[in-house]
């Protein structure tokens, strides 16, 4: 149920289409610019598309990101510039006279193309008390713990959860309100000492081609920082090795009357090829450091028919023998069925960042110092994912993923915590000051 009561509003934020959402009085001094950023942030449609090509993958991605460009040029942020492809960088000039590292901030505007993220309509649980949250009492949507323990971990706090329909946008709007409060934050308290502290927005990062226009070189930061990762307190420097995995399958139509050893039914061979992949190593059986092979989609018909997997591993010798393994099997079927019929297309998406870090430390130190100073247990762990801060290391830019306190993306059961979302800011403003340090 929706635990929000009168006594518990602070106060309220309209949102574009006129209808007003309550913040609680828990969010403190920064909650209400951060929020409001957040909730203007998620009124615009940006969700990206693995159909398309060409880069943004979806035009309405543009749309947010010229807003986005203009609030950071509003707000007095120098060398703001958007490019034809919607990335976005600005500077936070240094306000101290010795020389600084410059470090660099990072979160994407598109959203999933697994859910809706159009007419998102947020609404703030105030106080959580441990119980279900109904999100469409018509449609008997519910957000539970019984099926998503971690609410339990923020009772008392106040969540940001979606109306059942879409997903939310906290992957990874609630990192680029993060970002951005925390440069306002910075500017209007020019005693906080820092250097020159470069930030960037970028599309596409959930079809794994958000860093793939990124420039680098134009950037400018010795390192930086992605603000794209979960729960409260994590720090992320491993990640998956990445590949998709498209499985294309030719069948041949004849009349099923008369099909008797002349059909070749594409959607029945595309059936064998999902049952003959590995049945426990998927996402539903796996953990940790564990690897796995994901049917995203399939698409079939007698005629013809396509797989999409997406293949996982955060071993690279074990990654290599995962792609293998695809190859493998196709080459079963093409015995099976005939020269051509079952084809795949195999191409890496990223690597493992950790490598890129060895000799780095101090940068990881800085983050670890900056999380426990804003009030919070360090929490370092695999990325079981990536994130464009893969690529960017491996395109000379390290790049340590921190959490931005979303939780269930991807989802109509997507939620953020306020709080976690204030201390993902402090986080933020800490890096900046311990740099100058």
């Amino acid at each position: 149920m929706d635990t929000t009561t009168n006594s518990q509003i602070h106060s309220t934020y309209p949102t574009p289409e006129g209808s007003s959402v309550s913040s609680s009085r828990a969010e403190g001094e920064q909650g209400g610019g951060l929020i409001a950023r957040f909730l203007d942030y998620v009124s615009y449609d940006t969700q990206s598309s693995e159909e398309a090509e060409g880069c943004p993958s979806t035009p309405k991605q543009l749309i947010f990101a010229r807003h986005l460009a203009d609030t950071l040029e509003e707000m007095g942020l120098e060398e703001v510039e958007m490019d034809e492809q919607g990335y976005i960088y600005a500077t936070l000039p240094s306000n101290v006279p010795a020389e600084v590292p410059t470090v660099g901030f990072i979160a994407h505007y598109d959203t999933s193309p697994d859910c809706s993220g159009a007419d998102i309509h947020p609404r703030i649980v105030s106080n959580y008390d441990g119980g279900d949250i109904v999100l469409d009492a018509d449609e008997g949507i519910v957000t539970s713990p019984k099926m998503f323990p971690e609410m339990l971990d923020h009772v008392g706090e106040d969540l940001i959860v979606t109306d059942g329909h879409t997903l939310l946008g906290a992957d990874d709007k609630a990192g680029i309100a993060e970002i951005v409060e925390a440069m306002a934050f910075l500017m209007e308290h020019p005693e906080i000492e820092h250097g020159r502290v470069r930030i960037a927005f970028n599309p596409d990062e959930e079809i794994g081609a958000g860093a793939h226009l990124f420039d680098v070189e134009k950037f400018g930061a010795e390192w930086a920082y992605t603000m794209d990762g979960s729960e409260v307190g994590e720090l992320e420097y491993e990640n998956f090795n990445a590949a998709a995995a498209t499985i294309h399958i030719k069948g041949l139509n004849v009349h099923p009357g008369y099909a008797k050893d002349k059909m070749r039914n594409a959607c029945l061979i595309a059936a064998d090829f999902v049952k003959a992949m590995p049945k426990d190593e998927v996402p539903e059986c796996t953990e940790g450091y564990e690897g796995f092979y994901h049917l995203t989609g399939i698409k079939a018909t007698v005629e013809e028919a396509t797989l999409n997997y997406i293949i996982r591993d955060h071993d690279r010798q074990r990654f290599e023998e995962r792609k293998a393994h695809v190859e493998d099997l196709v080459a079963v079927f093409e015995e099976r069925y005939g020269a051509g019929v079952v084809t795949a297309d195999i191409r890496d998406q990223y690597y493992n960042m950790k490598q890129q870090l060895e000799g780095k430390e101090h940068i990881i130190d800085i983050a670890r110092r900056a999380i426990e100073e804003a009030g919070m247990e360090c929490k370092v762990k695999a990325i079981r994912g990536g994130t464009d801060g893969a690529q960017l290391s491996f395109k000379g830019l390290p790049c340590p993923n921190i959490f931005a306190g979303g939780l269930n993306f991807h989802g109509r059961h997507e939620f953020v915590p306020i709080q976690s979302m204030q201390k993902a800011m402090h986080t933020v403003v800490n890096i900046c000051r311990i740099v100058a340090e």
